[in-house]
């Protein structure tokens, strides 16, 4: 069974967690017309920065970075920041005070992903000639095969603002090191101890990880493993989260705001100014 912290660590965790939050979360000097002009277009009122909801959720925006299945950062992802719809950013902060009586945070690693995002991905998934990802992210899974298997679509439910990526890490939170790209690359499946460092607790596979053992009730996955999957599964659906099947850190907040648009705003904290 996971070894559950007391209230007061808990507290701490929450105390620094705060603070860091805090200095993240400044206000952004305003642009002038012509940077504002260029920033693109604009999100809806009821967008929001998840750390505007709750500052002690971590995140680990992935696609701003390397560290992907691509290998590079993505089309639209221009600053780490989560952005979800109002109601979505409410309900973690609601999920978040259970596990931090636990003595453990969320920790997100998409939340919206504007369609320009989803449109890299699809021309990078025809790209058959680019594998440079392969042996951490699909190495059993041959990559003319991602569209046919699920793995890359054309539309994404990220894109309509109530979807997010998230894990689970126990606190205090763990520093780990960046991603160095070119470095050599170990299967997303592999033993913890040998897959990239990530501070989350075990889920049997990294994020992103194109297998089936990525389904969240993979018989394969027993012991801790699937307690963890267990505990996120469990902590989201009492705030209105739907797990997808194959993929364990993947959950859609119900009722959706925006059920039928697939927005292309991008990624940016300059997307949620009203000017």
């Amino acid at each position: 069974m996971m070894r559950t912290r007391g209230p007061a660590a808990a507290r701490r965790a929450l105390t620094a967690l705060a603070v860091t939050g805090a200095a993240l979360t400044a206000p952004a000097v305003a642009a002038p017309p012509a940077a504002r002009a260029a920033s693109g277009p604009k999100a809806p009122g009821e967008f929001v920065a998840l750390r505007s909801a709750d500052p002690t959720i971590l995140h680990d925006i992935r696609y701003t970075t390397a560290h992907n299945f691509v290998g590079e950062p993505i089309d639209g992802y221009r600053r780490p920041v989560c952005i979800l719809t109002r109601p979505t950013a409410q309900a973690l902060r609601k999920a978040q005070r259970t596990l931090l009586r636990k003595g453990y945070s969320l920790k997100v690693y998409d939340c919206y992903r504007p369609q320009r995002a989803v449109d890299h991905f699809v021309r990078w998934a025809e790209d058959l000639s680019d594998e440079r990802m392969k042996k951490e992210f699909y190495p059993h899974v041959d990559k003319s095969r991602l569209f046919a298997d699920g793995y890359i679509a054309e539309k994404s439910g990220h894109s309509r603002g109530s979807t997010v990526d998230l894990t689970i890490v126990p606190l205090p939170a763990r520093k780990t090191r960046p991603y160095v790209p070119g470095e050599p690359l170990v299967p997303c499946h592999a033993p913890r101890s040998e897959r990239f460092p990530d501070d989350s607790v075990d889920m049997g596979t990294g994020f992103d990880c194109f297998d089936t053992l990525s389904h969240t009730d993979d018989p394969r996955i027993q012991g801790a493993q699937r307690t963890n999957r267990r505990l996120l599964k469990e902590t989201l659906a009492r705030f209105g989260f739907v797990n997808l099947p194959e993929e364990w850190w993947h959950f859609t907040h119900k009722p959706e705001l925006f059920p039928d648009t697939y927005f292309d705003f991008p990624v940016s904290r300059r997307s949620l100014t009203r000017s």
